[in-house]
């Protein structure tokens, strides 16, 4: 049986941590997105399908590319991170089934009528797990819903030569060190008895 991380782990991943809006201007090396990426990928998916994909944009190509696909609001979080990471889901992801699932290759038909829906899902709560993991390693994370799904769909992925033609773009996460000065006082939560209920 597991032991419980301590209040440190629970306070930099959950209590503490928050939704930057601006980034320290301070480097973050690809050591350091890769072993959030390695942390991230062992967060359990059906049938271990794992079927988020990642582009991490940290040029100045690579942001120019991105900047007017953000909202006016977000172009500036945008500028000022490390790295921008454009969190899609595969939709071709029943490939890699028999690899990642090798007990049972058959489960890649599993999912031939949800498709879609199994991508999506489940490269969510892999998204869900990349936040936790940039945030345990030290990072400082920047969730953005605000942008042009299918200008970033048009401008990363399709008509690709690679599997990135499959991928399809869920949010965007910024990656950094954040200024402690841009974040808002935290909101309220629900309480348990108005989210939840036991039966």
């Amino acid at each position: 049986m597991a032991h419980p991380v301590n209040d440190h782990a629970l306070d930099v991943i959950f209590r503490d941590g928050r939704s930057y809006n601006g980034f320290q201007d301070k480097d973050v090396p690809e050591v350091l997105v890769r072993a959030v990426y390695d942390l991230a990928k062992m967060g359990p998916t059906s049938a271990n399908c794992s079927p988020a994909r990642f582009i991490f944009v940290s040029s100045t190509e690579g942001k120019e590319r991105l900047l007017p696909l953000v909202s006016q609001g977000n172009q500036q979080k945008v500028k000022e991170a490390k790295w921008s990471v454009i969190i899609a889901y595969d939709m071709e992801f029943q490939e890699k089934i028999p690899k990642l699932f090798p007990h049972n290759p058959s489960a890649k038909t599993w999912f031939d009528n949800n498709r879609e829906e199994t991508a999506f899902r489940n490269g969510s709560l892999q998204s869900a797990y990349f936040l936790m993991a940039a945030r345990s390693l030290g990072l400082d994370t920047g969730p953005m819903s605000g942008f042009d799904m299918d200008g970033v769909n048009k401008e990363f992925f399709e008509g690709q030569d690679g599997e990135e033609k499959n991928w399809r773009a869920n949010w965007i996460c910024n990656l950094g060190y954040g200024d402690k000065s841009t974040i808002f006082a935290r909101s309220p939560r629900l309480h348990f008895d108005e989210a939840c209920r036991i039966v």
